[in-house]
């Protein structure tokens, strides 16, 4: 029994001093060994980048990109994960469209709006006339896209594009808009250096995606070079050559608010709205539906074609959205965004 009883003391002295052991060698030792972890973690990171932009490089040297093009355009790029962050952290918070414009278009835009497009006004006549889009839009969409050229974006366009990429979730998109962007640098529009823009590649004061660059952008000065960058010139040419290839009317306005008075049948409502062209209907077959302005009066009795559109609910703004409308979409599918370009539009018109 004595001896049992000893056995036993050792024994449990011998568990107790391996388990303290254990305890200090795995609070030493643990925190290295996590740290070591993430070091090859982030170091197989790197390298599956850097293999990424080299199977890059393979592939713009397949469709014939020169080697003085490729060296320092790829010995620019790095991993920029705060761009690959941004991509995933949009925000979620739903806005209503009145807090939206609140925001988007306040009376201080409003008012430089005015004053820019007075300060240009020679420029704009002739860029209105030439693509028959009005001015008041020109500047609604320079102004809502960069603040008027004020802000454009510090990313560096191709490190931002190469990591989107690289990131798998849209890549073939961020790929296309790569290799556009290596054709706007071959043709000399922009140096390395001063090829930046938003987090997701959209660029200059118009905040064109590079493949709407090689589609829409416009030299208005003729020094052989569409710098969206810092030329008025070519910014104005180039969103208003958009807008004219897209449909534009200059004969039309972009929409109205309106109501849906006690006539109108709203458990009909989704039968009738949206953008689909198939629902778009002139104005006097919105009028026999129960739809009227804004003040409640009928709507004008013209041979024009509106979508009606709900950007939030039927609690909310509703609107008669013309052919205009439909091209605003063709820039940015979001409908506050558009209805923000025709709102600001409608403000710059009437001077406040």
């Amino acid at each position: 029994m004595s001896l049992f009883i000893c056995r036993f003391r050792d024994t449990r002295k011998h568990k107790i001093t391996t388990m303290l052991m254990f305890s200090i060698i795995t609070f030493f030792f643990t925190p290295l060994f996590a740290q070591e972890g993430a070091l090859v973690e982030e170091e197989s990171i790197d390298t599956q980048f850097s293999k990424y932009v080299k199977e890059l490089r393979a592939e713009a040297e397949m469709k014939g990109f020169p080697a003085e093009l490729l060296d320092p355009a790829f010995a620019s790029i790095k991993m920029r994960e705060k761009v690959v962050q941004a991509d995933k952290n949009q925000p979620e918070t739903k806005l209503t469209l009145d807090k939206y414009l609140s925001t988007r278009v306040p009376d201080w835009k409003v008012k430089q709006a005015v004053e820019k497009m007075q300060e240009h006004a020679q420029l704009l006549d002739q860029i209105e006339k030439k693509y028959a889009v009005q001015k008041r839009f020109i500047v609604a969409l320079w102004g809502n896209e960069s603040n008027f050229g004020r802000i454009q974006g510090n990313h560096p366009v191709l490190s931002s594009l190469v990591s989107l990429a690289f990131d798998g979730r849209r890549e073939a998109l961020f790929k296309k808009q790569f290799f556009a962007a290596l054709v706007i640098l071959s043709e000399g529009h922009v140096s390395i250096e001063n090829f930046n823009g938003s987090w997701a590649g959209a660029m200059g004061q118009s905040q064109f995606m590079p493949t709407s660059f090689l589609s829409f952008a416009v030299d208005g000065n003729g020094d052989g070079k569409k710098d969206i960058w810092s030329t008025p010139e070519d910014v104005f040419a180039s969103i208003a050559n958009f807008l004219s290839k897209e449909g534009w009317n200059s004969q039309q306005t972009w929409g109205r608010q309106v109501k849906l008075s006690e006539r109108f049948d709203i458990e009909t409502l989704d039968k009738y709205a949206g953008l689909a062209r198939d629902k778009m209907q002139i104005m006097s077959a919105w009028d026999t539906l129960g739809v009227t302005r804004f003040d409640d009066s009928a709507l004008p009795a013209v041979n024009v074609k509106a979508s009606l559109i709900l950007p939030d609910d039927a609690t909310g703004r509703i609107y008669l959205a013309y052919n205009n409308f439909h091209t605003l979409m063709r820039w940015n599918r979001s409908l506050y965004f558009g209805v923000s370009v025709g709102y600001l539009a409608d403000r710059i018109s009437k001077g406040s």
